[in-house]
């Protein structure tokens, strides 16, 4: 498996002792982690955001599988010595972070997963097909804005720029690699205090039902959050929720 370097982009003090690692999901870029980038930075934080391959200015590779991104993530460390104190995930990219996490219990003190695609069966894996297909065919910030009406301007321009500047085949293979999509065997092996801020079942989400209840059983560090009316990009649907949740579960975990 041929791990490759990923882009990074940065917010807030690269001195401060508290760094995080953001990852996107699948269709999206570094970029469109800018709200929970901006607000941990200014929260204090070192925040780094990364392009997954085929993604952004990232390396384009010819292999797709959750465990490949893994591979990149875990050769993704902080300037200097030490784990990352805290990584996020979204969507393929938060099962790409616990795969990760669950391999190397050095890599992260804290994991936060954001509605995390951890099993998808047949029908969900084309569904997500069709979705980053049509997007990449077709999305314009007017087709974005009238889908997600409640959407920042700046995440709809990002989520226009990062599905241009994405690779369509590295879309497609992400599905297509991932047949067997099922991260959730490495869960049980992940040794940081973990948090999930899952979207509204109703709204979409992709953690939910027996599903969450299941994988929430195989690892007690796990917690669980549910965001209202959220859909399954809860840091853009309901943005100071996630924020919110967030800031209080790194709070409470801070040692006095």
């Amino acid at each position: 498996m041929s791990t490759v370097t990923l882009p990074r982009w940065h917010w807030g003090d690269p001195e401060s002792p508290r760094r995080a690692l953001l990852v996107h999901g699948l269709g999206s870029s570094a970029q469109t982690t800018w709200r929970l980038s901006e607000s941990l930075a200014d929260a204090g934080w070192s925040a780094t955001a990364v392009d997954l391959r085929g993604h952004g200015d990232a390396p384009r590779a010819s292999r797709y599988r959750i465990e490949d991104i893994a591979g990149d993530l875990l050769g993704t460390r902080p300037e200097g010595d030490g784990p990352w104190q805290l990584v996020v995930g979204h969507s393929i990219g938060a099962a790409a972070g616990a795969q990760a996490a669950g391999t190397d219990a050095g890599w992260t003190e804290r994991l936060v997963l954001l509605d995390p695609a951890l099993q998808l069966d047949e029908a969900a894996r084309q569904a997500v097909l069709a979705g980053q297909l049509a997007n990449f065919d077709a999305a314009t910030v007017e087709s974005i804005a009238a889908q997600f009406p409640h959407w920042h301007p700046l995440d709809i321009e990002f989520r226009v720029r990062a599905v241009k500047a994405a690779s369509r085949f590295a879309l497609e293979r992400m599905v297509l690699d991932n047949h067997d999509w099922d991260a959730t065997a490495f869960v049980p092996h992940i040794a940081a205090p973990t948090l999930v801020i899952a979207a509204d079942p109703d709204n979409g989400s992709m953690f939910a039902g027996e599903h969450a209840a299941a994988v929430l059983a195989l690892n007690p560090l796990l917690e669980l959050v549910v965001v209202p009316g959220a859909g399954h990009s809860v840091h853009r649907d309901a943005p100071d929720a996630t924020v919110r949740h967030l800031l209080d579960w790194l709070r409470a975990g801070e040692t006095p």
